[in-house]
C-alpha cells in the first residue's frame, strides 16, 4: 500500500477571513482522508496557512484510492464548510482547475468578474491512457459546469451547492490544457445585468469496481451584477439661480473593488469628458461583495467657477473600466442684476 502526500490546498487562511472576517482562532481546520473501496474516514488537523502546504497522508492508500477533503468549522455559531476535494488512485488520472477573469483580486481565493464580463476556464488532464485495455477510469475524465443563483441581495454564505443546475457535461480523454472561454454567466435570472450567483467547473474520475465517481479537481468563480446609480434633488434642465441644491446619489451593486463619484464639467454630456469631482461625492469601495450606498451631498458650489451650462456625471471605475451610471444636465445664472436709477438736485 503507498501513502500519498495529502494535497492540503490551504485555503482555509483566505476563507476565514472571507466568512468570518476575523483570527483563524475562530475556525477549525482539518483534511478529511476517505478510503476506497472500505470507506474507513481519518481526519487529520491543519493549521490555516497562506502558502502551499503538505505531508505524507496518514493512511495507506487502498486500491480504489482515496480522496481528501478540506474542512473548515466556524466555532460560532456552528457551521461546517467543505472548501476542496481532491482523489487519488493507483490509476487514476490527475485534473486540475484553473478559471481567470479582469479582476485581479485573489484574497479569498475565489476568482470574481461581473455579469456583463467574459471569464476562461483552463482544464488541464494528465495520466490519462490511450491503452484500449486500460480500465475506463484511467481512459477519461468527466467535466461537468453547474451553476446557481444567490438570489436577489444573496452572497453565498451558507449556499447549498446540492441545489445547483447542472448545464453542462463532457469527457476529457486526451493529455492537454482545455480552455473554455465564456462571454458572460449562465447563471439564470430575468435582468442579465443583476445576476449574482457562481459557476463552478470540476473534473471528475469515472467510477469503476473498486470506487466512485470522485473529484479530483473543482473551482468555482463569482458572478456579480452590474451597478446602478441615481442623482436626485436635482432636476434635466433645471434653472438654478444663487446656490446648488442638496442632492441625494444612490449606488446600488457596486462592484466590490471599485471607486465612485460624481463630476460637473460645462457643457452638455460627453462620454470620457474629466470634470472636477464633486465635494463629498468620491467612495471607495474594496469588499468581498457589492454594496449598496446612499450619500448627502450640499455646499458643493465650489465646483462650479461659472455661470452657464453644466452636466454632472455619476461615474464608477472598476477593473473593467470607467462605467457611467447616471448624468443630469442643467443651468447655472448666479449673476445678480441691479436695476436702479438716481437723480441730483442741485
Amino acid at each position: 500500500m503507498k501513502r500519498a502526500a495529502i494535497p492540503c490546498l490551504l485555503l482555509a487562511a483566505a476563507f476565514v477571513t472571507r466568512a468570518h472576517g476575523q483570527a483563524a482562532d475562530f475556525f477549525t481546520n482539518f483534511v478529511r482522508q476517505v478510503q476506497f473501496p472500505s470507506n474507513v474516514v481519518y481526519d487529520l488537523p491543519v493549521a490555516p496557512t497562506s502558502g502551499v502546504d503538505g505531508e505524507l497522508s496518514p493512511l495507506s492508500i487502498e486500491p480504489g484510492g482515496a480522496r481528501f477533503e478540506l474542512w473548515t468549522i466556524q466555532n460560532d455559531p456552528l457551521t461546517y464548510y467543505l472548501l476542496d476535494t481532491r482523489y487519488v488512485g493507483t490509476y487514476i488520472p490527475v485534473a486540475d482547475v484553473i478559471i481567470r477573469t479582469e479582476d485581479p483580486y485573489i484574497y479569498t481565493g475565489i476568482p470574481r468578474t461581473r455579469a456583463d464580463r467574459p471569464f476562461v476556464v483552463d482544464v488541464t488532464t494528465d495520466g490519462l491512457l490511450s491503452d484500449p485495455d486500460a480500465p475506463e477510469a484511467a481512459k477519461s475524465v468527466t467535466l461537468l459546469r453547474h451553476v446557481q443563483s444567490y438570489g436577489a441581495d444573496g452572497n453565498g454564505v451558507g449556499l447549498d451547492r446540492s441545489q445547483a443546475m447542472l448545464i453542462h457535461q463532457v469527457s476529457l480523454v486526451n493529455n492537454a490544457t482545455h480552455r473554455l472561454s465564456y462571454t458572460v454567466s449562465s447563471i439564470p435570472g430575468a435582468d442579465r445585468s443583476k445576476i449574482r450567483g457562481e459557476e463552478r467547473f470540476s473534473a471528475f474520475s469515472v467510477a469503476d469496481y473498486q470506487a466512485p465517481a470522485s473529484q479530483l479537481a473543482s473551482m468555482y468563480v463569482q458572478i456579480w451584477p452590474v451597478a446602478d446609480g441615481l442623482i436626485s434633488g436635482i432636476t434635466q434642465n433645471q434653472y438654478i439661480r444663487y446656490k446648488m441644491p442638496q442632492i441625494t446619489i444612490s449606488l446600488n451593486d457596486l462592484y466590490p473593488d471599485s471607486r465612485t463619484y460624481a463630476q460637473v464639467y460645462k457643457g452638455d454630456p460627453v462620454l470620457g469628458t474629466t470634470g472636477t469631482v464633486v465635494p463629498g461625492s468620491a467612495l471607495i469601495v474594496y469588499e468581498a461583495e457589492p454594496q449598496d450606498r446612499v450619500l448627502t451631498v450640499k455646499d458643493w458650489d465650489e465646483a462650479l467657477n461659472e455661470d452657464g451650462r453644466w452636466t454632472m456625471e455619476l461615474l464608477t471605475v472598476t477593473p473593467f473600466g470607467t462605467d457611467r451610471l447616471y448624468h443630469v444636465t442643467f443651468e447655472v445664472d448666479r449673476t445678480i442684476d441691479v436695476n436702479a436709477s438716481f437723480t441730483t438736485i442741485e
